[in-house]
C-alpha cells in the first residue's frame, strides 16, 4: 500500500469516525441527514455507488432504514466494533489489500475465511458425521492464530467459524476474537452452548456474531435435532436480543422444508426474535450418506428464488440466498475468490461443501495454498456458467468440477470417507441437467428486468 492509499485510508477512517459518533447523538433524527455529511466530507466518486443505495434506502424510510434503525438497539459498544471491523477493515481498507495481493501474486484471496477449530458436536444429528468422528480432529488455538495472522497480512479481516460445532471450543474461540480485535468473526452454530456467561464474553469482546442454524419450524427442526433443541434454539435469541447482541440465522432449505422456511411466517417469527439476517443455503448431496431426494425441485428451488426476493424488498432483515444470488457477487466465490474454507484436520478447501484439495495449513503458508493447483484452477475457470442462476461447479456444472478435480489430482479430503469426483458429480448430473432449463428462463426475464429497470420481484 503506497502513501497516497494509507492517506485515502486515514481520511476515510476519520469521515466514517465522525459519521458513527454523529450518529450515535440522535440516530432516528440524524440517519437522514448523513448523505448530506458524507457527501460534504468525501471526494467526488469515492464510493458512489454504495453512497446512492445507502441514501435510497434512508430517503424511502422502508425495509432497510428499519433495519439500520435495529442496529441501535444494539450494545454501543458492540456495534461501534462491528462498523469498524466489518464496514472498514474487512470490506473497505481490506478489500484494497486484497486487491492489491491478488494483482501482485496473481491468484484469489478471499474476504472471508471459513475455519472448523473442531469436528466435535455436542449433538448428535440425524445423517451428521460428527456425532462419530468429531472428537478425533482440532485446529490448535496456535494454528487458528497463525491462520488469521497470515490472513490479515493479504488483507482478510473476517473469520467464520463452522465446524462440528465451534462453541465446543468457545474459550479458545474467544481468546482469538480477543487477540484480533479488527477483525469480525461469525460462527455458525447449533445456539444450544449460548448461555448467560458466552454472552458476557461476546459483551466483553465485541467482535463475535453467531448465526444459528435453524431448518424450520418446531417439528421440522426437532425431527432431524432431537426434542427440545428448537425451544433452545429460542431461549438463546431470547438471550442475545436481551443483552443487545446482533445474530443471525443459518438455514438450509430441502425439499422437505423449503415451504416452511420461505413463509412469511417464518420470517416474521425470526425478525421478531431479533436476528438481523439469514443466510439460506441449498442442499448439497455432498458424502456418502447424502440424500439426493432432499435436493430441491426446479419449481421449489424457483419458488425459493421468488419469495426471498420478495421478502427482500419488504421485511427488516438481511436475507441472502447463497445459490440464487451469485448474480451479486459474480458467480461463484469459492477457490479464494471470496472465500475459501480450512478443515479441523488442516485441509485448505476451496468450498465449505466440496471436499478437496492439495494443500495443507499445517505444510504450507495460506498464501501457497491460494497458489495450489485447484485453487488455481477455480482462479482461471470463473465464473463456471454465465448464467449466475448456475454457479457452482459442483451443483449446476458438475463436469466443470470433474475436469478440474482430474486436472489438479487433489484429493479428497472427506471427514467421513473419501468419495471420488465421478460419484459426486454423477450424483449431481441429473440435478443440473433438470435446473438447467428454469435457471435459463429466470436468468432471461432477470435481464429483461435490469434492462427497463424494474426491481427485482416486480
Amino acid at each position: 500500500m503506497n502513501i497516497t492509499d494509507k492517506t485515502k485510508n486515514a481520511a476515510l477512517g476519520l469521515v466514517f469516525s465522525q459519521a458513527m459518533d454523529y450518529l450515535e447523538k440522535d440516530p432516528e433524527t440524524n440517519i437522514p441527514k448523513l448523505m448530506d455529511m458524507v457527501d460534504k466530507l468525501m471526494p467526488t466518486g469515492w464510493y458512489a455507488s454504495q453512497r446512492t443505495a445507502i441514501r435510497r434506502a434512508i430517503e424511502e424510510k422502508g425495509n432497510w432504514y428499519q433495519l439500520i434503525l435495529k442496529l441501535y438497539e444494539l450494545d454501543a459498544g458492540v456495534r461501534k466494533a462491528f462498523f469498524q471491523n466489518f464496514i472498514l477493515n474487512a470490506s473497505l481498507f481490506g478489500g484494497a489489500t486484497q486487491d492489491e495481493t491478488a494483482a501482485r501474486e496473481g491468484c484469489n484471496v478471499p474476504w472471508a475465511i471459513l475455519l472448523d477449530p473442531t469436528s466435535a458436536c455436542n449433538m448428535h444429528c440425524t445423517g451428521c458425521w460428527a456425532a462419530e468422528y468429531g472428537n478425533r480432529l482440532n485446529l490448535t488455538l496456535e494454528e487458528l492464530d497463525s491462520i488469521v495472522t497470515q490472513g490479515k497480512r493479504l488483507g482478510t479481516y473476517m473469520y467464520i467459524f463452522t465446524g462440528g460445532e465451534p462453541l465446543v471450543r468457545k474459550k479458545d474461540v474467544i481468546a482469538l476474537c480477543e487477540k484480533h480485535a479488527d477483525c469480525e468473526f461469525l460462527s455458525f452454530t447449533n445456539g444450544t452452548l449460548i448461555d448467560e456467561a458466552f454472552c458476557q464474553e461476546m459483551l466483553r469482546v465485541k467482535n463475535f456474531v453467531p448465526a444459528i442454524s435453524l431448518e424450520g419450524f418446531e417439528q421440522a427442526n426437532d425431527g432431524r435435532r432431537g426434542a427440545g433443541v428448537y425451544q433452545k434454539v429460542q431461549d438463546a435469541m431470547a438471550l442475545l436480543k436481551r443483552h443487545g447482541l446482533p445474530f443471525g440465522l443459518s438455514t438450509c432449505y430441502t425439499s422437505a422444508n423449503w415451504q416452511d422456511v420461505s413463509s412469511e411466517a417464518y420470517f416474521d417469527q425470526i425478525i421478531d426474535a431479533g436476528a438481523l439476517f439469514i443466510w439460506f443455503f441449498h442442499y448439497m448431496p455432498v458424502g456418502n450418506g447424502a440424500v439426493p431426494a432432499l435436493l430441491p425441485t426446479p419449481e421449489q428451488r424457483a419458488e425459493m428464488y421468488k419469495r426471498i426476493r420478495a421478502f427482500r424488498q419488504s421485511k427488516p432483515i438481511f436475507s441472502m440466498d447463497f445459490q440464487n444470488d451469485a448474480e451479486y457477487v459474480g458467480g461463484c466465490i469459492a477457490g479464494g475468490r471470496r472465500y475459501l474454507h480450512i478443515n479441523a484436520r488442516g485441509d485448505v478447501e476451496p468450498c465449505v461443501f466440496i471436499h478437496y484439495s492439495n494443500a495443507n495449513i499445517r505444510d504450507c503458508s495460506l498464501l501457497d495454498a491460494l497458489k495450489s493447483p485447484i485453487f488455481m484452477a477455480y482462479h482461471d475457470g470463473q465464473p463456471f456458467n454465465e448464467n449466475m442462476l448456475r454457479p457452482c461447479p459442483m451443483l449446476e456444472n458438475p463436469e466443470k468440477l470433474r475436469a478440474m478435480v482430474k486436472a489438479t489430482g487433489a484429493k479428497s479430503t472427506d471427514y467421513e470417507a473419501p468419495e471420488t469426483v465421478d460419484a459426486l458429480c454423477d450424483r449431481t448430473a441429473p440435478y443440473a441437467a433438470a435446473w438447467q432449463p428454469t435457471a435459463d428462463a429466470l436468468w432471461s426475464a432477470c435481464a429483461r428486468c435490469r434492462s427497463c429497470g424494474k426491481a427485482e420481484g416486480q
